[in-house]
């Protein structure tokens, strides 16, 4: 019986199918509906008889990127129906004041008020069921004040919408994102109501076609980096929005382990986009909020750091003349111009197939065109454009380390995605570090995350208390802290001396603590966990390979510039400088 993993990218959909320590992998291009590609990827490994499948989507996200959602009302509590137009108050960008946010999701006119209030201590005003207005939306998020704390009036008004409206999806704010803030906790709501009639069509798809091609059920990865059932998903599709990126740090934090290295940062570059992820003492950075489509998202998620720089992101000059690369793509369809499928807009993997880093065949059946490339790219030097996106992906590896207090030199960097392994070595080289992780499975790791993945459910429930009177915490989990009267505040594994845990974290991240202030306990973060099944990966005798040499994994290639030698080994390619 084997283990299979389908992760959908922006350009390929990979898939990998573990069986009796064997690894087979297939590889094809995304089809816009996505449940064709899980099929013909899990064909292509050849899954037969599976155990276990687990499925990274980006239904979710490409929803949400491109609105595409239900059609959505908001309700909230009277005289607050500009919830989701205030926002913060902040400008989009700091130097320019004309830039505007993106709009809501949900339109003013389908923003309603209901009567009645509560406050931190109890209700101060009384909930009127009649003045809720007739709401006429395919989904309907609600989000009353202080419903993190006591959501009985929000309980009652979604009790009601359900009744009046049964054909429609309510999602109320306590059942998703039950924290204080209220700005990003109706963002939240709104955005699982929007996407919920999206993903769950797809996610029925997904199942029924499965269930015709002979798969199980499939479990489906949540951005916290564990997988749960379609019903899970279903029910609160923001805890989707990271799906595919959130399999490859899993991936990423297993390759690790497996080469007895405890601090990394995952790295992973397709053709799209850049995501990069501190590991540290083994396990991945979360954090609690993540800003999607410009909209602030509050549920647990891997600590993603993510840029537009990806293989198949468009080469271009800005009105100064200056090279740039990203954030448009040229997808999978037509792709970069090697690819032969029409496209005439230079991009990275032209510049990395004429600078001589990459085969005349890729993974997937895809042969290179070298007329093409060059005449996209035409007067444009293929190793600028390397530099330049190699700038932009250095600034995103500096924001997950050196801006939150960690040295990248002391952490290995885990490379993978179709383009990761042709970028490390020089990024290593820029920020100090003598580690490379390749990994065999590099083009599909994503998909081997999904087959390691963990069945996980997460929890959240709100403080606001000084820590001192907090009582008896969890034994296990995470503690959001912050010293009387800050903003804003760190997230600290729960242990026996919190106190100074925090402190610690508070010195590494801002250089400075205050052991005579008062601390404040915000949220305890829980998770019910199953551990995944455990990597079996075959080994084979090492052999070494120098640079300048390109070697091809399954699913992708790794460029080694001269001064870095590797030791390959059947699970992975470790480099380090000569």
């Amino acid at each position: 019986m084997g283990i299979l993993g389908v992760d959908v990218g922006g350009t390929f959909t990979d898939a990998v199918l573990l069986e009796d320590g064997r690894v087979s992998t297939g590889k094809v291009l995304t089809a816009e509906r996505q449940e064709e590609s899980v099929l013909a990827a899990a064909r292509a490994a050849g899954a037969q008889d599976v155990e276990r499948f687990a499925h990274g989507t980006t239904v979710a996200t490409n929803a949400l990127l491109e609105r595409k959602g239900a059609r959505t009302a908001f309700v909230t509590n009277a005289g607050f129906e500009h919830l989701l137009h205030l926002r913060r108050q902040t400008r989009a960008q700091l130097y320019r004041p004309c830039a505007d946010w993106p709009e809501p999701l949900v339109p003013l006119e389908r923003c309603h008020g209901v009567t009645g209030r509560l406050g931190p201590s109890g209700e101060l005003e009384p909930l009127d069921l009649d003045s809720l207005p007739d709401v006429d939306a395919e989904a309907i998020a609600v989000c009353l004040l202080h419903a993190y704390r006591d959501p009985r009036h929000e309980r009652l008004v979604a009790d009601e919408l359900r009744r009046r409206r049964p054909r429609a999806r309510v999602v109320a704010s306590h059942e998703v994102a039950p924290e204080f803030r209220e700005y990003e906790r109706a963002s939240t709501t709104a955005a699982d109501a929007y996407l919920g009639p999206v993903v769950s069509r797809y996610l029925e798809a997904l199942s029924g076609a499965c269930a015709d091609a002979g798969l199980p059920e499939p479990l489906v990865m949540r951005s916290s980096g564990g997988v749960a059932t379609p019903a899970e998903a279903a029910a609160h599709p923001a805890t989707v929005l990271v799906s595919g990126p959130a399999a490859g740090v899993v991936g990423a934090s297993r390759m690790a382990a497996l080469a007895g290295i405890e601090d990394a940062i995952a790295f992973d570059m397709g053709g799209t986009s850049t995501d990069v992820c501190l590991i540290a003492g083994g396990r991945a950075a979360r954090a609690s909020e993540r800003a999607i489509a410009g909209l602030p998202i509050r549920v647990p998620t891997v600590d993603l750091h993510t840029v537009g720089a990806g293989g198949g992101s468009l080469v271009w000059r800005d009105a100064g003349g200056g090279l740039r690369v990203g954030p448009q793509s040229a997808g999978a369809l037509p792709g970069p111009a090697c690819y032969g499928r029409g496209g005439t807009k230079p991009t990275v993997t032209d510049a990395n197939f004429l600078l001589g880093r990459l085969p005349e065949r890729l993974a997937g059946g895809i042969s290179l065109d070298r007329n093409a490339a060059e005449l996209a790219l035409a007067d444009v030097d293929p190793a600028a454009v390397i530099a330049v996106v190699n700038a932009e992906m250095l600034r995103a590896l500096r924001v997950v380390s050196v801006e939150r207090g960690y040295d990248p030199a002391g952490f290995a960097l885990v490379a993978f995605g179709g383009a990761g392994p042709l970028h490390a070595c020089e990024l290593a080289d820029e920020l100090g570090m003598h580690t490379v992780l390749v990994p065999e499975a590099a083009g599909v790791l994503s998909a081997l995350g999904l087959v390691a993945a963990d069945e996980r459910r997460d929890s959240v429930r709100s403080y606001l208390v000084s820590l001192a009177d907090a009582g008896e915490l969890p034994r296990e989990g995470e503690a959001d802290l912050r010293y009387a009267g800050q903003s804003f505040e760190l997230t600290v594994p729960l242990q026996d001396e919190l106190a100074e845990a925090f402190h610690l974290a508070h010195e590494v991240q801002y250089g400075f603590a205050e052991r005579s202030r008062e601390i404040e306990l915000v949220a305890v973060r829980t998770a019910q966990v199953r551990r995944g099944p455990e990597l079996d990966l075959p080994t084979s005798a090492a052999t070494t390979v120098r640079g300048p040499a390109v070697v091809e994994l399954r699913g992708a290639t790794c460029w080694i510039p001269p001064g870095w030698v590797g030791a390959r080994d059947g699970r992975m390619l470790r480099l380090t400088r000569s």
